[in-house]
């Protein structure tokens, strides 16, 4: 079941269940479309993975599964993973 986090973890823009500007790689790290594309060049800076758009809860089923309340942010900024 995906968390559905409340935020961009780079610039921590509000990002709600039916937002369809939220992004998440494999391990659900969660950013803005805006971040994605313009600071991380579709790269994940925590996995170095790329991202796909959120999907989106019924509205219906969020009683019963709501979304996550925890922000995550990172607190030392955002920068695209450095090949090695």
């Amino acid at each position: 079941m995906l968390e559905l986090r409340p935020n961009c973890e780079c610039c921590d823009r509000g990002l709600p269940p039916e937002s369809q500007e939220a992004m998440i790689c494999t391990f659900e790290c969660t950013f803005c479309v805006e971040c994605v594309d313009t600071v991380l060049g579709g790269v994940c800076p925590n996995c170095g993975g790329d991202f796909a758009q959120r999907p989106i809860r019924p509205a219906a089923l969020l009683a019963k599964y709501p979304a996550s309340t925890k922000r995550v942010l990172k607190a030392e900024g955002c920068a695209p993973v450095q090949a090695a």
